[in-house]
């Protein structure tokens, strides 16, 4: 058959033997020009057989009509005769009139398809009709090159071969996604006759052929998990394609579920030798034992490559280096040679090791600078802050650098591990040489290594790192007398040190040889045109100054610092002071008008110059850092008598109001009508403003390390202590959050310790609240139990209503989960008479849809429907959309146990769109969950696999251990259904693990549906 794809097997054309009568349709003249009405005209076969014009919709008749449409559209513009086409409608048993019908038929299609045509024809207009009619028969003619669909998916796929074969996988995999995205449901759907059906099958197995060229990239760019999903379903839908079930097998395997991957190896062994009679094909057996020997060359990165830019990314980041560098001279060929050699297809990694000051960074960039040659890919270069109380945490910096190398933030994963592999992939064939200066050990070191040959890395730190395998170790100590005075003479000039030689030497000398202490006294000197240089060593030969301002190691950078420092203007000064107060690793320039008390604008200007005089660092665009010594620096500075403590403390309650302020506006925009912003601590300062929930959650999340960090910083204070544990309680979207919801715990434990130890019992009662929702969304309800119950009472002796409120609906949907039903009922009987009370209808809404739940589990679903319904009007009578998922996941529940799947599956999906948009990953896992319990309950296995698979992959990290065994028993049942029997009792197994290690009921359900496999 012409038309098809290259390397699909073609199905032969049938002919008719006998005579081909010439139609009576008048022939038209090819090579005419073409109507405007026909460049406009689409076509779709890979669906329904659909036509337009433009973005209108053209009629294409009766099904018989399509496919005489089909037909021709297929032939790519070769003429169909009129038996042919008989044949492709009717095949062996035509009715009488078939031929008139053919002609009928295309007559039609041609007024529909050129509407114009016989006008022009009658006035004597020489046109070319889309379909035309010559040599007796018909053909579809003069149609753009993209007119068909199948034309676009036949190129796209002979593109994405040659990308594939060029190495670029990257747009192999994006174009076939979009080949496989013009499919549209089953192929010429609707379309009768032998002709039709032979190409629904062809085009089939085509489109299968796609889906496993496309996994397989999947695969080798570490999307394994994301894969298992659809591989699930696929291999559900055609159990006898072995292909997919050896991507499967390698899929899970490189997920980290080795016995599931066996077991789909045994399940296909099983369903082979019964429809069949034969054994696997050797390639599955082979990937079989290679599993079983846990073949190393099975290991791929478990993250996605990044989609392609159009142009390659070369980061150029480092640091300009100085035009006065002097000596080290040794060190400078050292080190080239060792990055030279990585020409020579091997990673090169030197590590720089000394004391602060020592000129580590200076040397290391200049080396840099010198090696960039070698390197044109380019050059990565990051602040480890390793001599700082908080480092920088290596899948922080991984995230900028893939940006840096072109990676979207949509594409960059959250854990540390898949960044990592996700780096070496995208440095996999490209020659960078990466700067990781000031590092804390090599731990922190290691995820940062482009592994990858004709790379190098460059790694400077106060320690030296024997840990660091492979690495070429330096240690760099202070410069010798010859190469400090050489320093110190560039900088300052050779004509005033030539007459003071002697002075110069005791400089020197009383820097200790230490370059930055050097550098930093010679360029006070060259600042000074009426200073000699004996006066510079008049100044340093008072001990007392010199060792508050040039000792080694740590001192000696302070000393520096206060150079720096006693240039500054007065509201400069201010800044630096007060900006150092802050925790956090960097800070905005929002925050910063909120520590300073200024303008914007005014602020800007202020913390440009102190970039300006490097005490400051650029960290992006509205955003700054200082170095976290320098930081040490501008605090002892407050902590002396020129801030008072006053001072400080206002300026980091204004910085804790704006945090706050920014955090209730944010909850606000997203759950309109909640009145726990009503109930906050009051505020001084104001937060921002945002235009729209996206916005909103864009601040909230680019900002959690920063808030959370205020947060602990404001606890060590009683004044400030309550505003920082509501602060925590707006921001509690951050516990769900997967990417902070530890640092999220860990801070509010420490807050609960601080109102206990301080008295504070309403603080603590909100203190405990956030810890009760932590544990809550980690599975660990006995301790979520005891919290809320402490909460009660705290919050009760202090008349504080709202914390009983929700600690109550927690102890509700804590009591269900651990089926204490009549328990539940009370706690959210109770939770509802105290949100009235405080006219709190999102929160009697949220109790009612949780009370629903109750129901539903005693057996009440009549009402249980009621009570989830009655949340929804609530949440949609408010505008409060994410609050209203929550609703319509309680709807859905309360529906699937009634019978009613298909209104069930339409709630759960609708809560499903709005978690996703609102990145609440936790409740969007849950979804994907209960919709596999709707697929289930319709006898859907296929489907219910692949929402439980992807349910899986949504919850890694979050949700706790027993939200996954519910997940996985759900999952083995739909696998179950669809016959993967081995892989489903490895499902069953694990669950059945997790909950008696939970001691939880359901360990006896698993086990029951074991017993059956186990026995056979």
């Amino acid at each position: 058959m012409d038309g098809v794809p290259d390397g699909v097997p073609r199905v032969p054309e049938q002919r008719r033997p006998d005579s081909t009568p010439t139609p009576s349709e008048p022939s038209t003249t090819p090579g005419a020009e073409r109507p405007a009405e026909a460049a406009a005209l689409r076509f779709s076969v890979l669906g329904p057989v659909r036509a337009w014009r433009g973005d209108e919709p053209v009629t294409t008749g009766s099904p018989q009509q399509r496919a005489l449409l089909a037909a021709l559209l297929l032939r790519e513009g070769r003429t169909a005769t009129a038996a042919e086409l008989i044949d492709a409608l009717w095949g062996e048993e035509p009715p009488s009139q078939a031929l008139a019908a053919v002609r009928t038929y295309a007559s039609r299609l041609r007024k529909v398809l050129d509407p114009g045509g016989e006008a022009r024809r009658s006035g004597g207009t020489a046109a070319t009709a889309v379909l035309v009619s010559e040599s007796g028969g018909y053909a579809v003619r003069d149609l753009a090159e993209d007119a068909l669909d199948l034309t676009v998916a036949q190129d796209l796929a002979t593109e994405a071969e040659k990308a594939r074969s060029a190495g670029d996988l990257c747009h192999a995999r994006a174009t076939l996604r979009r080949a496989l995205a013009l499919w549209d449901g089953e192929t010429l759907a609707g379309v009768p006759g032998p002709y039709a059906q032979a190409q629904r099958v062809r085009l089939e197995e085509w489109r299968l052929q796609l889906v496993e060229s496309r996994l397989d990239m999947d695969l080798e760019q570490g999307c394994h998990a994301e894969a298992v999903s659809e591989l699930t379903a696929l291999t559900a839908a055609h159990p006898l394609r072995e292909r997919l079930r050896e991507l499967l097998m390698l899929a899970l395997y490189r997920s980290g579920r080795q016995a599931e991957a066996l077991a789909v190896y045994a399940d296909t062994r099983r369903l082979l030798a019964d429809e069949l009679g034969v054994d696997p094909r050797p390639g599955l057996s082979e990937l079989q034992q290679r599993i079983l020997q846990a073949d190393p060359g099975l290991a791929e990165p478990s993250s996605p490559a990044p989609e392609p830019t159009a142009a390659p990314v070369r980061p150029a980041q480092l640091p300009a280096t100085v035009p006065d560098f002097t000596g080290r001279s040794g060190f400078v060929r050292e080190l080239g040679d060792i990055l030279a050699s990585a020409e020579g297809r091997v990673m090169a990694v030197s590590a720089l090791a000394g004391i602060g000051g020592v000129g580590k960074t200076t040397l290391a960039v200049h080396v840099a600078h010198q090696a960039r040659a070698a390197f044109p890919d380019g050059q990565l270069y990051v602040d480890l802050q390793g001599a700082g109380a908080r480092a920088a945490e290596p899948e922080t910096v991984l995230g900028s650098f893939l940006r840096a190398l072109g990676t979207a933030d949509s594409a960059i994963p959250d854990s540390l591990e898949e960044r990592a592999a996700l780096y070496r992939s995208v440095l996999a064939g490209r020659r960078v040489l990466v700067l990781l200066d000031n590092a804390r050990d090599a731990a922190q070191v290691r995820p940062l290594l482009p592994g990858t040959d004709g790379c190098a890395a460059l790694v400077t730190s106060r320690v030296r790192m024997l840990d660091l395998a492979g690495a070429h170790l330096i240690d760099l100590d202070v410069m010798s007398p010859d190469e400090a005075l050489a320093l110190f003479t560039k900088i300052v000039g050779e004509e005033r040190v030539a007459s003071e030689r002697k002075a110069a030497l005791d400089v020197v000398a009383a820097c200790g040889f230490l370059p930055l202490a050097i550098r930093i006294a010679a360029s006070r000197l060259a600042a000074r045109r009426t200073w000699t240089v004996s006066v510079l060593a008049a100044k340093l030969a008072d001990e007392r100054r010199r060792l508050d301002e040039l000792q080694a190691g740590d001192l000696a950078v302070k000393a520096t610092f206060e150079l720096g420092y006693g240039q500054l203007e007065p509201a400069q000064a201010r800044a630096f002071r007060l900006l150092g107060l802050a925790d956090g690793p960097d800070i905005s320039l929002a925050a910063a008008a909120a520590v300073l008390d200024l303008p914007v604008e005014d602020t800007e200007d202020l913390l440009e110059s102190l970039v300006d005089t490097s005490l400051l660092e650029s960290a992006a665009p509205g955003r700054y850092r200082f170095h976290d010594l320098v930081r040490l620096y501008a605090r002892a500075c407050a902590e002396r008598d020129e801030l008072p403590p006053s001072e400080r403390g206002s300026a980091l309650s204004r910085l804790l109001d704006f945090y706050l302020a920014s955090a209730a506006g944010v909850y606000a925009i997203e759950r309109p009508g909640d009145r726990l912003v009503d109930h906050l601590e009051p505020t001084s300062y104001p937060g921002l403003r945002f235009d729209n929930r996206h916005a909103a959650q864009d601040w909230l999340y680019a900002e959690a390390i920063c808030l959370l960090a205020c947060v602990r910083q404001a606890a060590g204070r009683p004044e400030t202590l309550p505003r920082a544990i509501d602060m925590l309680w707006a921001a509690h979207d951050l516990s769900e959050s997967g990417a902070n919801s530890k640092e999220y715990e860990a801070t509010a434990q420490a807050l609960v310790g601080a109102a206990r130890s301080h008295g504070l019992g309403r603080a603590e009662a909100r203190a405990l609240m956030t810890l009760v929702n932590v544990h809550h969304v980690s599975g660990r309800f006995e301790r979520a139990e005891e919290e809320a119950e402490r909460a009660i009472l705290l919050a009760q002796e202090s008349d504080d209503l709202l914390p009983v409120c929700w600690a109550r609906n927690a102890r509700g949907i804590i009591a269900l989960y651990q089926n204490r039903h009549a328990d539940g009922e009370e706690h959210l009987s109770r939770a509802i008479e105290h949100f009235r009370a405080l006219g709190d209808r999102p929160g009697v809404a949220a109790a009612l849809c949780n009370l629903s739940r109750i129901h539903l589990a005693t057996g009440r679903t009549q009402s249980a429907v009621a009570l989830a319904q009655e949340g929804i009007d609530i949440y949609d009578a408010m505008g409060n959309s994410l609050r209203g998922a929550n609703a319509r996941y309680a709807l859905g529940l309360a529906l699937t146990q009634s019978g009613e799947l298909r209104s069930a599956a339409d709630r759960l999906q609708e809560a499903l769109e709005v978690f996703r948009d609102s990145r609440q990953r936790l409740w969007e896992g849950m979804s994907l969950f209960r919709l596999a319990e709707v697929d289930l309950a319709a006898r859907r296995a296929a489907r219910a696999a692949a929402n439980a698979e992807m349910a899986l992959t949504v919850l890694r990290g979050i949700g706790g251990e027993w939200r996954r065994g519910n997940v996985l028993t759900v999952l083995g049942r739909a696998l179950s259904g669809i016959g993967q029997t081995g892989r489903a009792q490895v499902c069953w197994q694990e669950a059945a693990g997790i909950y008696e290690e939970l001691g939880s009921p359901e360990a006896a359900e698993v086990r029951a549906l074991l017993a059956p496999v186990q026995a056979a």
